[in-house]
């Protein structure tokens, strides 16, 4: 539904029933005037038109209510908690919620607090059942999860009363623009065939190969030497962004964007700050434009089914995404064009060709376009368009988890450990004696680490930054229950029943930070808990650490789920393409440098964020998030080097 406006879309989707609605005012003011032979009093016909809507409303409301009471009851269950609301339909929580997004805060662990793990956020008379108990989350994940899904495309365009009625899910809608119909936003056959021909591609020989993480991150390093070397401090969340982009780039396509070519920023007050060459720099065009899409889809996310009308005349992914595309498509194209040339001489001299460097099964976009070979379309032009757009959004959707999710966690990483520098210390002296000032981590290093590894995993932990506030992993988002169900009670109470067709929100945000679940300090950063005796909370139920997801959604860059060995129950991860690249990247950093401390002159903090609840009211940064956490303007450190960490 390309160029027309979301608002048009909105109302016509809803005004066949309206329709509906006054032509049976219409009619009864007719029968009216036929039965009694003169028109209805005024009053009556007014009240004929306007009652009918908010009438039929109140009803829909009352009756669903009851019904689902009353399935619940027959199941020996209750209905979740509801928030109460101040106006009809929950308007107040539908404000509260977007003011919340707007300012980066996430006002679910409110309702938490207040009504339990579990609780019916109602917004524009829908329910939202919003939950951080593990047996919920494992429910939908793994043993109930058939019984949710994110939502299909639109099966078609309806035609009623000469109005275009367009259906299709909420949660889909809302992210279509961006992810199109890969991984993250399909379910069914659509997401088996996307996970069906992505998956292989991350198998241990391909994401053990640390040649691309090697020139990337020396690249990066030395640059940030030059940078401090000049007196500036470096925005590390800018710098390893770049990093990771341009190692996702080559990893997906063969070739990278080289968004490190660009330099890295400086601060903004400072004269080189001032020079706009950097910042339309191809690659920074795309990063914003991409970073964008990824925002506003939160933006709608708090509007829910009304998030048409917030963008009434004009779709505002729509152009960010054109912008992404035009980056993306000219390599695809030539993917593509590359293959059916291939193909073409092949078949014309009889003898198999050798496919040329950026397009072989050595780079994910060379695996997809031969997955996505040979489909039957009625016309090479059909199937040109369709094998780029299905090419295109997975290459997306991988692009996102690859790029951000990684680069997300760093940046909280090197947070911490500019406030933890006892942490920095240990971690720093454990690479030295494992891989020493020099040499590049093999495959081997990165498992024997084992207190980095859980660093990566009290980062991914300790609140949880590093990944989306909701639904940490970007492959499960908000889904939809398409049966009633039943779930688990909470602390011995009666089971839950969840009605079909409504939204199940989960935050393994908030779970991992529940006292109940991970003990008195959960709060705390504090790597220790994954190797001490802390972690009999982790091993006597797994499922309340889920940094990669679980069940059949499990994140494609952690593949295989937590192993226990050992009698203090250590956490030992088989690691995988989102842990060997931090730890690769951690690696050489920290063989480079040894103190991470923040440059406090540059990293400023407005006097009433320190009135905040909880952690926020000590953080040094502004903390903001889209689909992952991110340090709203940067984050900027001053690193020492290795040897001279007093002149920091």
């Amino acid at each position: 539904m390309a160029g027309i406006p979301p608002g048009f879309i909105f109302i016509a989707g809803r005004l066949p029933r309206l329709v509906r609605l006054l032509a049976f005012a219409y009619a009864s003011s007719r029968v009216w005037e036929l039965v009694f032979g003169k028109p209805a009093p005024n009053w009556l016909r007014v009240s004929a038109y306007l009652l009918p809507i908010p009438l039929a409303l109140t009803c829909s409301v009352l009756y669903t209510g009851l019904r689902d009471k009353r399935e619940a009851e027959r199941r020996g269950a209750v209905l979740a908690p509801r928030v109460k609301s101040r106006w009809p339909g929950g308007f107040d929580i539908l404000l509260e919620v977007a003011r919340s997004t707007r300012k980066g805060h996430i006002v679910f662990d409110q309702y938490c607090q207040d009504y339990g793990p579990i609780v019916n956020v109602r917004i524009m008379f829908k329910d939202r059942v919003f939950t951080t108990e593990p047996e919920h989350i494992k429910a939908i994940l793994a043993t109930q999860f058939n019984s949710f899904e994110k939502g299909k495309p639109p099966t078609g365009v309806k035609v009623s009363l000469f109005l275009t009625t367009i259906s299709g899910p909420v949660l889909w809608d809302q992210l279509s623009g961006l992810l199109g119909t890969g991984v993250f936003n399909s379910d069914g056959e659509i997401w088996k065939f996307h996970r069906s021909i992505t998956r292989p591609f991350f198998s241990k020989d391909r994401i053990s190969h640390f040649d691309i993480f090697e020139k990337h991150a020396e690249d990066t390093i030395n640059q940030a030497k030059v940078r401090l070397q000049d007196g500036y401090p470096v925005d590390f969340q800018d710098m390893v962004g770049r990093f990771t982009l341009d190692s996702a780039t080559e990893f997906l396509f063969g070739k990278n964007v080289g968004s490190l070519s660009a330099g890295l920023i400086y601060p903004k007050n400072s004269l080189p700050g001032q020079n706009e060459e950097l910042t339309n720099h191809p690659s920074n065009v795309f990063s914003r434009a991409f970073s964008e899409a990824q925002a506003q889809v939160m933006r709608r996310s708090s509007f829910g089914t009304i998030w048409h009308l917030a963008e009434f005349w004009n779709d505002r992914i729509e152009k960010d995404m054109e912008i992404c595309h035009g980056f993306i498509d000219p390599i695809l194209k030539d993917a593509l064009e590359m293959k059916r040339s291939i193909k073409e001489s092949e078949q014309s001299t009889g003898q198999a060709l050798t496919e040329e460097k950026g397009f072989s099964e050595d780079t994910l976009l060379g695996h997809l376009v031969n997955c996505t070979e040979g489909k039957a379309f009625r016309n090479s032009a059909l199937e040109s368009v369709l094998n780029l757009t299905i090419v295109r959004d997975e290459i997306v959707n991988i692009l996102m988890a690859a790029r951000d999710t990684t680069a997300s966690t760093l940046t909280f990483l090197i947070y911490m450990l500019s406030q933890h520098p006892g942490v920095l210390k240990r971690l720093h002296a454990e690479v030295l004696s494992t891989v020493g000032s020099s040499r590049g981590p093999t495959y081997d290093d990165v498992r024997e680490m084992k207190y980095m590894r859980a660093v990566i995993n009290g980062m991914l932990r300790c609140v949880l930054y590093g990944k989306t506030p909701l639904c940490q992993c970007t492959e499960t988002l908000r889904l939809t229950s398409t049966e009633a169900v039943v779930w688990p009670g909470v602390n011995g109470g009666p089971p839950i029943y969840i009605p079909r067709n409504t939204r199940t929100p989960f935050s393994i945000f908030l779970m991992h930070r529940r006292k109940d679940l991970w003990g008195p300090d959960a709060d705390i950063f504090d790597p220790d808990r994954f190797i001490d005796e802390r972690s009999k909370y982790l091993t006597s139920n797994p499922f309340i650490f889920l940094p990669f997801n679980a069940g059949p959604r499990i994140c494609l860059g952690q593949q295989v789920g937590p192993l226990y060995s050992g009698d203090m129950g250590t956490v030992d991860w088989n690691l995988q393409f989102a842990y060997n690249q931090m730890s690769f990247f951690l690696v050489r950093l920290l063989q480079t440098f040894s103190s991470i401390v923040l440059a406090e002159d540059i990293q400023t903090r407005p006097s009433e964020c320190d009135k905040g609840v909880g952690r926020n009211a000590l953080e040094k940064v502004i903390i903001k998030h889209h689909f992952t956490l991110y340090v709203d303007g940067g984050l900027w450190v001053r690193m020492g080097e290795a040897g001279d960490a007093d002149d920091v």
